[in-house]
């Protein structure tokens, strides 16, 4: 199989190289199955590995990215790009490819993958576990692992995330080639660490036949393909199904990629912070076992639960600590994330702790996985809140506008970007984060979202005069203004529930992503089964 593609290939390159100068390569034909347009070269690539099946009677059905699926009634299919960086091309740029990968199943069921650059001629060749080669020589991703000097090729694209630009301004050196397959091969040759397609746009995500070449080239080199989440990547036979992945070299770069940090990275000598509700009853017992548990670790005792333990404290906003724990419930943790840029993790003292992350009676086990560095960290989005072009504050949970009177109505005009949503009167509206879908947000009958839906926000009405006032999700790059309209009617700002600005009637809050984020502690519990355990089937 494996000479056949390169046949394949061979066939490719040389109609490609037949293009006369004079034609536009570039022009657009139609709409390919994929939803996009099929540009001259496109066609020429994929014609003529659809006639070399035909004419040679190869046993392969054929999905591509201009034609769709061919049933040719084999057990096999082709999974082809005819052309992968067709920019690329059209702009005589050399860095395009055409991209050949049989499979028996799905993504993951690809056995034999070849991948050329049609401009140089390098080929990439993989077979299921027998390795990857780059023209004939043994293909092994980097093996070294420094986080001061990350090389990353990321989607930069019009559509991408708001995280892949954060992302590229934290790595040592990142690229957008405009060549998905070759972008991943560069992880495989050892001259990348990773490469991160995240597009907030569905329609421009990747699609089965840019990466399933490259994808078992980059597996037999040594490296993984992951959803975002953290899960082994796989794609389904169809070209309507797209997402977002990183492609790395080793595990460690998806840690510091997707959270900031590897476990690699995680100190072997961590400061730690406690911070503590000090309205439970027994508070203070917890603290003293969760110190006991610290044994020789460094940690220092915020200043309300040092006095009540008779010890030194200091406020929690001036600790130079890696991790807080907090001792509370999901209120706590909150006042948490307002006073510190540390990871937090939650030790449920409270009546519900969604956010928690170890249990009363887990205590023991839970700082040891913290002093061993076994815990993921989950970056959770915050809400950047202005109103005069001043910064009020950043919601992890919800930022709303409400009416500063009891029982008294008001009027709303509310905004996403310049397009006016709906004018209202209602108690008030609030913005909520993925974060805070668990909260006040799904108390109003807003949906709860998946912590991996990491760019969707939730516009909800607070008792809303209008029947038809609904929630309604809005992404996380739109800007949300929600205008007080009666100038003589004043209302109350509140953010995370944890502060309470007066606003002036007539003011225009403006919400926006914030460049700040949260990091809060997860012991891998699974999202599911606590809902159905701290939501669902509690009291």
């Amino acid at each position: 199989m494996m000479e056949t593609l390169s046949a394949i290939a061979d066939a490719v390159m040389k109609a490609v190289d037949a293009i006369p100068s004079d034609v536009d390569i570039g022009e657009e034909l139609c709409i390919g199955a994929d939803g996009t347009p099929t540009s001259q070269i496109d066609k020429i690539a994929e014609n003529t590995v659809l006639m070399y099946i035909e004419s040679n009677k190869v046993p392969l059905n054929v999905l591509s990215e201009e034609i769709g699926f061919v049933d040719n009634g084999a057990k096999d299919t082709l999974i082809l790009d005819p052309i992968d960086g067709t920019r690329n091309a059209v702009l005589g740029i050399p860095y395009y490819t055409v991209s050949l990968a049989v499979t028996d199943s799905d993504l993951n069921g690809v056995h034999t993958a070849l991948l050329r650059n049609l401009v140089t001629g390098d080929e990439y060749r993989a077979e299921k576990g027998k390795g990857a080669t780059y023209n004939g020589r043994r293909l092994n991703v980097k093996r070294s692992y420094d986080p001061r000097d990350i090389t990353l090729n990321i989607y930069l694209g019009k559509s991408s995330d708001p995280h892949a630009y954060e992302v590229a301004k934290r790595v040592k050196a990142s690229r957008s080639m405009g060549c998905a397959s070759l972008d991943m091969a560069m992880i495989a040759l050892g001259r990348a660490d990773g490469f991160l397609m995240q597009s907030e746009n569905y329609t421009h995500s990747i699609r089965i036949v840019d990466i399933a070449a490259s994808a078992l080239i980059l597996r037999e080199a040594g490296g993984e393909v992951y959803n975002l989440d953290g899960s082994i990547f796989n794609m389904p036979l169809d070209l309507d199904y797209r997402a977002n992945f990183l492609a790395v070299s080793q595990r460690e770069v998806f840690d510091l990629v997707m959270n900031g940090e590897s476990s690699r990275d995680k100190k072997s000598s961590v400061r730690f912070g406690i911070y503590a509700n000090m309205n439970i009853a027994d508070v203070t017992d917890i603290a003293r076992q969760v110190i006991a548990e610290l044994g020789d670790s460094e940690y220092f005792v915020d200043s309300a639960l040092a006095s009540a333990l008779g010890t030194e404290g200091m406020p929690l906003r001036d600790m130079d600590v890696d991790i807080v724990i907090v001792l509370g419930g999901d209120g706590t943790l909150l006042r948490a994330t307002h006073n510190t840029d540390a990871k937090i993790v939650g030790v449920n003292a409270g009546s519900v702790g969604f956010l928690t992350a170890i249990e009363r009676d887990q205590i023991k086990e839970g700082i040891a996985r913290l002093k061993s560095g076994d815990y993921t960290v989950e970056r959770r989005s915050k809400i950047r809140v202005t109103c005069d072009g001043e910064v009020l504050g950043d919601a992890i949970n919800e930022a709303l506008v409400h009416t500063d009177s009891v029982a008294k109505i008001r009027q709303f005009r509310v905004y996403v970007d310049d397009s006016l949503l709906t004018e209202v009167k209602a108690d008030g509206f609030m913005l909520s984060t993925v974060t805070g879908s668990t909260s006040y947000a799904m108390s109003l009958g807003a949906p709860i979202m998946d912590p991996r839906v990491g760019n969707a926000w939730e516009l909800v009405p607070v008792a809303a005069f209008k029947y038809t006032s609904r929630p309604i999700i809005v992404p996380t790059t739109a800007r949300i203004t929600i205008e007080t309209v009666y100038t003589n009617k004043d209302c109350l700002l509140v953010i995370d529930g944890q502060s309470e600005i007066p606003l002036a009637g007539g003011k225009s809050v403006v919400m926006t992503l914030s460049p700040k984020y949260g990091r809060i502690i997860s012991m891998g519990a699974d999202f599911y089964k606590r809902v159905s355990q701290k939501l669902v089937n509690s009291l």
